[in-house]
């Protein structure tokens, strides 16, 4: 039985989960842009396609931590490199990112930013969960800091030995957080890894949000709903 206003909830869920990148601010975008500048001068040394920031940043990168995103893109060319490669990559895109917002800032998506205070007005508790070490710095530049109840990160997530999406484990601590168990809490992602870490954690829904036209993707790897924006959920 789902409520008609304003959420469109299961009446028994009591936390929101809601990523990052993607689902509350635009910096999906400068991730990729970050991930194709250095892929791509590798890629050239190889002799390969350049990367693809729409279809190779939604199956290989997006929602994982970052030396997981290096090694599925490249097994998805059938690349093998030495560890510390790996690690190159990842510190260099990091570097990249971070330039890429301090230049230009971090945008929102309104209906989400919306959607968390209409959550709160109701008296659920809502967290954000990333796998990026910089949550902080990205929620502070974009004027979102201390709207969260709770918040799990890369850095909890390697300070306590947290799994990446797929896995469900920064989910499951971020419901802990919020004295909420999984079944009576809400996973809003727009990543396929993460609506699968959604699915596989068993939490009451998982709400897709399609921002790149995958919405049967969403579905098959674990949405029970899959919306373009969360103020579709709302009500007018």
């Amino acid at each position: 039985m789902f409520r008609c206003v304003p959420l469109g909830l299961p009446q028994t869920i009591r936390a929101c989960l809601f990523d990052l990148d993607g689902v509350i601010t635009q910096t999906a975008k400068v991730h990729a842009r970050a991930w194709k500048q250095v892929f791509d001068e590798f890629l050239q040394t190889r002799g390969q396609p350049a990367f693809d920031p729409m279809h190779d940043y939604d199956d290989y990168v997006d929602g994982k931590p970052r030396t997981d995103g290096v090694r599925s893109f490249l097994e998805s060319r059938h690349i093998t490199v030495p560890d510390e490669a790996v690690e190159d990559m990842a510190e260099r895109k990091d570097r990249l990112f971070l330039d890429l917002i301090h230049r230009h800032g971090v945008q929102t998506y309104d209906g989400t930013v919306r959607y968390v205070h209409s959550a709160r007005a109701a008296g659920l508790k809502v967290a954000v969960v990333s796998s990026s070490k910089h949550t902080t710095d990205v929620l502070r530049a974009a004027k979102l800091d201390g709207l969260f109840d709770g918040q799990v990160d890369g850095n909890v997530a390697e300070r306590e030995h947290l799994r990446g999406k797929p896995a469900p484990d920064t989910y499951l601590k971020a419901a802990e957080m919020l004295d909420a168990t999984a079944p009576k809490s809400a996973v809003y992602e727009d990543a396929l890894a993460g609506v699968e870490a959604g699915r596989a954690g068993g939490f009451g829904l998982v709400i897709g949000i399609d921002r790149v036209g995958q919405a049967e993707a969403l579905r098959r790897h674990g949405a029970d709903i899959v919306v373009n924006d969360l103020a579709e959920l709302m009500a007018d």
